[in-house]
């Protein structure tokens, strides 16, 4: 969890463990108890990679990825929650989920922002967290460290191509609402 990203069957359990604990029916834990939960086990005992915490809120279902991001939003932690949103729209691309999922959990993150200035300062946080990681990926390309698996190459190549598609759906979901087909 914390040197390298791991696989979904490695998280699938675990997801689910955190999805029945949720579960409305239980009413033993409330959403501030998976939220800490959820935010513990990205800590303990070091910090997991962030594209592992993505995979886990993912797998955890929209309810859960939502209440997590939402929190993030609400108690102003907007950069952070800038760098979750790239890392979903990540894992979306190595793991060939639907991008337009991404961009909707998006969507109705900003609907938690209460002043057009906090969403508009969220989606620059946003375009930021893409370009920083990118160039930070390209550094590791150009350095010249390159591992068996040439995986540093590899991450630059799903990121650039999350950022493609992640705008992508952006776009297509701006044509559709102004009536225009695409």
């Amino acid at each position: 969890m914390i040197e390298g990203p791991t696989d979904e069957t490695s998280l699938k359990g675990l997801a689910d463990a955190i999805k029945l604990l949720y579960d409305t029916e239980a009413r033993e834990w409330t959403a501030d108890d998976v939220i800490s939960l959820v935010d513990e086990l990205s800590v303990v005992p070091r910090e997991w990679l962030m594209e592992n915490n993505a995979r886990l809120l993912i797998l955890s279902g929209n309810n859960i990825c939502f209440t997590f991001m939402a929190s993030k939003a609400v108690n102003g932690r907007a950069v952070e929650l800038a760098r979750l949103m790239v890392f979903l729209a990540l894992v979306c691309e190595k793991d060939l989920y639907c991008m337009d999922w991404a961009v909707k959990m998006m969507q109705k993150v900003c609907k938690i922002f209460s002043t057009p200035g906090e969403r508009t300062s969220f989606l620059q946080c946003l375009e930021n967290a893409f370009a920083h990681m990118i160039m930070d990926m390209l550094q590791a390309v150009l350095s010249g460290d390159r591992d068996e698996e040439d995986s540093s190459f590899l991450n630059l190549f799903h990121l650039v191509n999350a950022q493609a598609n992640f705008h992508k759906e952006i776009l297509y979901l701006t044509m559709r609402s102004n009536g225009n087909t695409v």
